[in-house]
């Protein structure tokens, strides 16, 4: 285990509207603001998105993900962290996406559409110098201090 201290910062509210990009969205308020490390949490509703929903095989490295893709309106209650990779904001968010009584959890990576209304809170962590770096291990950037 690795960690190290930090403080709070700014915390931002946001809004997103029908068909907004909502990880493009956070990560272009992160440029925008130089949110460079923060912690993430999201309400609302979603309509197209591409998640993860476990690895193909326990103990593969670097594990072959298994997608499930959002392809209709669904419910969304997501937590998640945004750290830079060099220059980029990296977002890693677990939600859960629910409908007509149906759930599943999963992360959220790529091609994120707001279904009519969706909130987030972004509140900025300062001062921990930490970011991400990739691990071939894994085959993803992981947080480094």
């Amino acid at each position: 285990m690795q960690y190290s201290v930090g403080t709070t910062g700014r915390v931002l509210v946001v809004r997103f509207s029908d068909g907004d990009d909502v990880l493009g969205g956070i990560k272009d308020i992160a440029l925008k603001e130089d949110v460079r490390a923060a912690v993430l949490w999201l309400v609302g509703g979603i309509k197209g998105g591409k998640t993860v929903v476990g690895p193909e095989a326990d103990e593969e490295r670097p594990p072959k993900p298994v997608w499930w893709n959002i392809e209709e309106s669904h419910e969304l209650l997501g937590t998640g962290t945004l750290f830079f990779e060099g220059e980029e904001p990296r977002i890693h968010l677990h939600g859960a996406f629910g409908k007509h009584g149906a759930a599943r959890v999963g992360c959220l990576r790529a091609e994120s559409e707001t279904f009519l209304i969706l909130e987030a809170v972004i509140l900025e962590i300062k001062d921990t110098g930490a970011r991400r770096e990739m691990d071939p291990d894994v085959g993803m950037p992981l947080l480094r201090f």
